[in-house]
């Protein structure tokens, strides 16, 4: 369908005939070929950055909302209970919770915080493998697709040596088509790579900052449980301590006086 709809644009009354449209046409299914996986590979790319984006900000977001939702809570069920649905931290506290449960019912002797600990990281692997995924797609595009355009210059420079072969004479009417497409390709295959490559290490960039934060968290969960729900962040924003900083110093001040 895609080829249909350039070859009946190449078709189109004074367009130029050493555009893209005439190109394709002229370069028959090797140069089709190449132009459609060239268009597909930048299209799922852009889907991949994209969904990519929606799910890193969700969580960005749901992390800010912590200190004032979960640690507020009076014990971690009542915090996680306050966590959006399928959100990665409550996927983080209910796995806490439910090594803290089955850690009573275990015969072997292993220490709570060891066993807490081994649930937290796998729970934290799992979602970063999930915010992983179609990231190894990017790297892939980002790889191939200055080669696949090279395929396409390759033919067509092949192309250009043949109609030269066959006119006996290099003018430029025989080989302006074929280098022509040929030089389109190499540019097809630099347009759909570099924002691959861009968008992989901008990801991955994301999900380096999303681990630790996730991480954080975990050991907050892993010292809350280990004393016994006295150590905890606080869910007060640090500016309310600091504006209360200057308080004190009329009384230090008066104590002179008495």
């Amino acid at each position: 369908m895609l080829i249909q709809i350039m070859a009946a644009a190449a078709a189109a009354p004074g367009e130029n005939p050493y555009g893209l449209g005439p190109a394709l046409r002229e370069g028959g299914i090797i140069s089709q070929a190449t132009f459609t996986i060239l268009v597909l590979m930048s299209v799922f790319s852009f889907y991949i950055l994209f969904t990519k984006l929606f799910e890193q900000q969700k969580i960005i977001n749901q992390g800010k909302r912590i200190r004032s939702s979960f640690w507020s809570g009076t014990s971690l069920r009542d915090g996680a209970a306050k966590l959006e649905k399928n959100s990665a931290y409550k996927q983080l506290a209910d796995d806490a919770i439910v090594a803290q449960d089955q850690h009573g019912r275990l015969t072997d002797p292993v220490e709570a915080h060891d066993w807490i600990h081994g649930s937290l990281e796998r729970s934290q692997a799992t979602i970063n493998s999930k915010l992983g995924s179609g990231l190894p797609f990017l790297a892939t595009v980002g790889a191939t697709a200055p080669f696949i355009g090279l395929f396409g210059t390759v033919v067509g420079i092949y192309r250009a040596l043949i109609k030269i072969g066959l006119a006996g004479q290099a003018s430029i009417d025989a080989v302006a088509g074929p280098v022509g497409e040929a030089l389109i390709m190499t540019a097809l295959g630099l347009v759909v790579a570099v924002p691959a490559v861009l968008a992989y290490n901008w990801l991955q960039r994301r999900n380096k900052s999303i681990a630790e934060e996730l991480g954080a968290f975990s050991a907050h969960i892993e010292g809350y449980m280990s004393s016994g729900g006295t150590l905890k962040p606080s869910a007060a924003a640090p500016a309310r301590a600091t504006a209360t900083a200057p308080a004190a110093k009329p009384a230090a001040s008066a104590a002179p006086k008495a």
